[in-house]
């Protein structure tokens, strides 16, 4: 899987993402993602992997700055159509493995769906905790490998497979994170859907 390949399949998808990912249950799932969550006058906030702006409903404040990036020209495209106009909102054609901002550029980090999708999912997470403000916070929902337990045999089968329509179901969240444990706080890890396959994880950056 590769940024090509996966621009190509985001592409031909992007007019079908809605329906099964802004919608049903996983609308329900984005709502618990951001149940509770604290916004603060000014914080200036990263969509890493924006997507269609399925997430966009959520962040209504007009006193917060919001940069979305993503790699797909027609997914940006959607995105920008559900922005409200009174937005104070930036939208960039961008990689998440190599963000073009300064260290500690922002206050909170959203990063939906995006680690299952992106090839390398360590240089990702590198990019992420690096622009992230000293004491911010990260707020990830995706798919991973459940915790302390192996791939079904059926899934380990499929994921090749699946892996081809630019997702990866089998990445371990523990061990992408690993490297940068001395950096943040795991201040939330709660199942989400489909027995714990899709989790909410929140973080905080030490320094």
């Amino acid at each position: 899987m590769n940024n090509v390949w996966n621009k190509i399949i985001y592409k031909l998808g992007a007019p079908f993402y809605d329906v099964f990912f802004n919608s049903g249950i996983f609308l329900n799932a984005r709502k618990k993602v951001f149940e509770g969550l604290v916004l603060h006058k000014g914080q200036h906030i990263l969509f890493v992997g924006i997507g269609t702006g399925a997430d966009l409903c959520f962040f209504t404040k007009q006193d917060i700055q919001i940069t979305a990036i993503d790699i797909s020209p027609s997914m940006l495209t959607q995105a920008k159509e559900k922005a409200n106009k009174k937005m104070n909102i930036q939208f960039l054609e961008m990689d998440a493995q190599h963000l073009a901002f300064p260290d500690q550029s922002f206050d909170m980090i959203v990063a939906n769906l995006i680690l299952s999708v992106v090839p390398d999912a360590n240089q990702c997470m590198k990019e992420i905790i690096r622009v992230t403000k000293k004491k911010g916070t990260i707020v990830i929902f995706d798919k991973f490998e459940p915790i302390n337990k192996k791939l079904s045999f059926s899934k380990r089968l499929l994921r090749p497979v699946i892996s081809v329509l630019g997702t990866d179901i089998g990445r371990n969240f523990e061990t992408i994170v690993k490297p940068y444990n001395e950096q943040i706080i795991v201040q939330g890890d709660a199942p989400i859907l489909f027995n714990g396959m899709y989790r909410k994880i929140t973080m905080q950056k030490i320094y």
